[in-house]
């Protein structure tokens, strides 16, 4: 068996983030495992710089990456092709996708040196772009894909299908189409519901859209969704946005179609995933500060215990 690898990526733009990275990759170095950073991140003795490139992580064991939910959506730009787990250092303000904060360095690098992580797959969706028929472009993307106006003072016209059959069309700010993953994301802040992440789906939420039928919609993961903008309508540009870090000017007339993704995303967590989704429920409460002062719980099963 060879030496384990680990790539460890952080935000450069947070001094705090670059510091965190220097104690886990000096950690991890003084424990016998091979340390790769990317070129131009931060230095650490005896680690191994590489382009920041799809190779990036191919052969790693993990993707260490500390900074806030944009810093791992970076990440798994090159840990997905590769088919490596991410794990994530909150130094951002939700992240939510992250599984430790800054307390709790150390407790991680014993962790992952003792291999006691679970990995979890996390569903993603391929997006293509097509004008007339035509492929113009393809991308993908672990929260979401945005159709979205381009132009704040105007709106955009629509219309949404589902697996090759119209069902609206609205004129609004746009259309979010997310994964699980996503829910908690830009879906959510455009009035999407929460989907815990071991249910398979896709979900349609219109942003800000005039329309008597414009509700979030979740549809079967096997579905393909599509956004169409109309083609003589009077409104603004439009562009798709693929996890806020890949663009897309769409022209008049394009045609957005959302599927399940080829490939999933890899996150690894110190605790086994909970079939019942206690692990994700206890997530959200902690990153969105839920009130759950008072709640008492099963209490009859304890007092059926004791009786």
């Amino acid at each position: 068996m060879g030496q384990r690898t680990v790539l460890v990526t952080a935000h450069i733009g947070r001094e705090n983030a670059l510091r965190s990275a220097r104690f886990v990759a000096d950690r991890l170095t003084a424990a016998g495992i091979a340390v790769r950073t990317l070129a131009g991140e931060f230095s650490s003795p005896g680690a191994h710089e590489v382009p920041a490139s799809a190779a990036a992580a191919e052969g790693a064991e993990l993707v260490i990456v500390l900074g806030g939910d944009g810093s791992l959506l970076r990440a798994a730009e090159f840990s997905r092709p590769a088919a490596v787990p991410l794990i994530g250092v909150n130094l951002g303000h939700v992240g939510f996708l992250a599984e430790a904060e800054p307390d709790g360095l150390a407790d991680l690098v014993e962790r992952v040196v003792a291999r006691e992580y679970a990995v979890e797959e996390r569903m993603t969706i391929d997006v293509t772009v097509r004008r007339n028929g035509t492929g113009i472009a393809s991308t993908w993307a672990l929260n979401e894909a945005t159709v979205e106006k381009a132009a704040r003072e105007r709106v955009i016209e629509v219309i949404i299908e589902i697996d090759g059959h119209p069902l609206s069309r609205w004129g609004g700010d746009g259309v979010v189409c997310s994964t699980p993953t996503g829910s908690t994301a830009y879906a959510f802040s455009a009035g999407g519901p929460v989907v815990w992440p071991e249910v398979e789906a896709l979900l349609m939420v219109p942003i800000s859209a005039h329309a008597l039928f414009a509700p979030p919609m979740v549809v079967s993961p096997q579905s393909v969704l599509a956004v169409e903008l109309i083609v003589a309508s009077e409104t603004s540009g439009a562009v798709l946005w693929c996890d806020g870090r890949r663009k897309v000017d769409l022209p008049p007339g394009a045609r957005v179609e959302v599927r399940r993704g080829a490939l999933p995303v890899l996150l690894a967590r110190l605790q086994a995933p909970d079939s019942r989704g206690g692990g994700f429920t206890d997530r959200l409460v902690a990153k969105f500060g839920l009130p759950v002062t008072g709640w008492r719980g099963r209490t009859w099963e304890d007092a059926g215990k004791h009786a």
